[in-house]
């Protein structure tokens, strides 16, 4: 296989993966979350949010199949199931704002960080679609990329509100919430239809 063969299978992995993952819309999520506290601590939960979501999803890839066998769940039971909880994510920002999400600060980085904002059900059901579409070790090479965006937005969320304003990055916010309950709707009436 030549290179330009092997870069189109690997950006068909890594696109639907980056599309599902979003590591840019999650940053004003990451900011409201972490209002307060110092880049170290941030940088912390940068890291630990990282980890739990490549440590769940890959969990996810080696099991996924078998655990919808076993408990009878299809792609797209799964795909309403998630979209019913991506639009109640995006419902409570929209509505209530980021103060309507109060983990407690010290497993920030597990939930809802880690999972279910970075490791969701967009992202686990994209995997299995990836993975099904493109091979394990392409999905995992893209995957790894997309957490190191991930972890490298986190960690520059600081930069990112100098350069472009905290109030710009609050609208954004509101509008990703926004994509992302339309995006919900749409994985429900995806799901809905295959059925």
């Amino acid at each position: 296989m030549d290179f330009s063969a092997l870069l189109q299978h690997f950006l068909h992995a890594w696109i639907p993966l980056f599309v599902a993952i979003d590591p840019i819309g999650l940053v004003p999520m990451f900011l409201a979350l972490t209002n307060g506290l110092s880049q170290e601590e941030r940088n912390q939960i940068a890291t630990q949010a990282t980890f739990t979501a490549g440590v769940v999803s890959l969990g996810f890839m080696a099991v996924g199949k078998a655990l919808f066998d076993v408990l009878g769940i299809t792609v797209p039971d799964f795909q309403v199931a998630g979209g019913l909880i991506f639009f109640i994510i995006a419902a409570r920002d929209i509505v209530g704002g980021p103060e309507a999400i109060t983990p407690a600060r010290r497993h920030l980085g597990v939930v809802p960080l880690g999972t279910p904002l970075v490791a969701g059900p967009a992202t686990l059901t994209a995997l299995l679609m990836v993975t099904d579409a493109q091979g394990v070790l392409m999905t995992l090479l893209a995957f790894l990329l997309n957490l190191v965006l991930v972890w490298v937005a986190f960690r520059q969320c600081e930069r990112l509100v100098r350069v472009v304003g905290l109030r710009a990055l609050q609208a954004f916010s509101k509008i990703v919430s926004l994509f992302l309950a339309a995006y919900a709707v749409s994985m429900v009436r995806r799901g809905c239809q295959a059925m």
